[in-house]
């Protein structure tokens, strides 16, 4: 390893299928390359992580039916730092399941798969949570017999400008939008974007230019492009594109969805057909085209992840346990697979 020039990675993992919970990496400069610097197993399943702005505060939600979310010391690298260390005991996020995670406006805010709900948590001065000041309950359901029964959060995330919160619910079809008030930690619902019935939207990205959103849907291997108006806190779909080939047949289910750091290229993982998909972009950025699809390099890939210079994507193998990295060509943003690292049941990858 390179030493000081390396960065750093962390794998969430579901410790209740053998995961080691949270995997501290060290990230090759030149190569791309994970090296594990130490694990904790401190909190059950933690699914997703996040880094504070600064990078010294890490950030999990426990992805169980009782919920919760803590935070952790994020290592240095340091012989001393090796391991993330719990900052106070985690905290009920008043929701089942939590899947998700961001940070808006000095709270960490939780997608509550179980419950169908976004939770608000105020960070302390350390960078530790306090108590929960808002939970934004969704109502609703979808056509689907299993999956759509009752609303189903799965994601949250600030919108680029920082106004608006964005939150992806599979059970009803729909993206909430809401705004936080940053001294009571409350969400407020300012509107709700339907999707078509029985997609299952799960994941979504926004465009660099900020102008648009990508949502990617699980119960259907579609990604549909979507206007983003950051004055009104409006989303506005404008078209929808594959993210397989016609002529796959077995059921797939769609993860994550990553755009390119230069506004040409969208990434979509799908489990079951254990690929990425590649999409291009065209100048307007409301049409995207499926150029082709890559093995994932294991099985099941839940999360995708963009290095910070974005030359490299990882994908995180839940059933395969593995991190594969892929090095991307950057004339037509296909990923080639470069190496991997063992995680057993990785669910997540980030960088900081």
């Amino acid at each position: 390893m390179s030493g000081r020039n390396d960065g750093r990675a962390f794998i969430g993992s579901f410790t209740s299928a053998g995961g080691r919970g949270i995997i501290h990496a060290a990230v090759d400069a030149e190569t791309g390359a994970l090296t594990e610097r130490g694990a904790t197993d401190a909190v059950a399943d933690p699914s997703f992580l996040a880094l504070s702005p600064d990078g010294s505060v890490l950030y999990a939600v426990s992805e169980t039916e009782e919920g919760t979310a803590a935070a952790f010391t994020a290592p240095d690298g340091t012989e001393e730092a090796r391991v993330p260390r719990l900052i106070g005991d985690p905290v009920p996020v008043c929701g089942a399941s939590p899947t998700h995670l961001t940070l808006a406006g000095g709270h960490l805010l939780t997608a509550n798969y179980g419950s169908g709900s976004v939770t608000t948590l105020p960070v302390g001065g350390d960078g530790g949570l306090l108590a929960v000041a808002g939970v934004l309950q969704h109502e609703g359901r979808g056509p689907h017999p299993d999956r759509q029964r009752g609303p189903h959060a799965h994601q949250v995330v600030a919108d680029p400008g920082g106004r608006w919160i964005l939150a992806t619910d599979l059970g009803t079809d729909s993206v909430r939008i809401s705004a936080l008030d940053t001294a009571s930690g409350e969400l407020t619902a300012h509107g709700e974007t339907a999707l078509r019935p029985g997609t299952g939207p799960r994941h979504l990205a926004f465009h660099p230019a900020g102008g648009h959103a990508y949502v990617l849907n699980e119960l259907e291997p579609t990604l549909v492009i979507c206007r983003w108006d950051a004055e009104k806190g409006v989303l506005e779909p404008v078209g929808e594109a594959p993210v397989l080939p016609d002529s796959v047949e077995a059921a797939s289910y769609a993860s994550e969805v990553v755009v390119s750091h230069d506004g040409r290229f969208v990434w979509a993982a799908n489990r079951g057909h254990d690929s990425i998909a590649v999409l291009a972009l065209d100048a307007t950025y409301e049409k995207a085209e499926l150029v082709t699809t890559v093995p994932c390099g294991g099985r099941w890939p839940r999360d995708l992840a963009l290095d910070p210079a974005g030359r490299r994507l990882y994908a995180a193998n839940e059933h395969s346990g593995d991190v594969t990295w892929f090095d991307i060509d950057l004339a037509t943003g296909i990923p080639a697979r470069a190496g991997s690292i063992e995680a057993p049941a990785a669910s997540c990858v980030i960088f900081g």
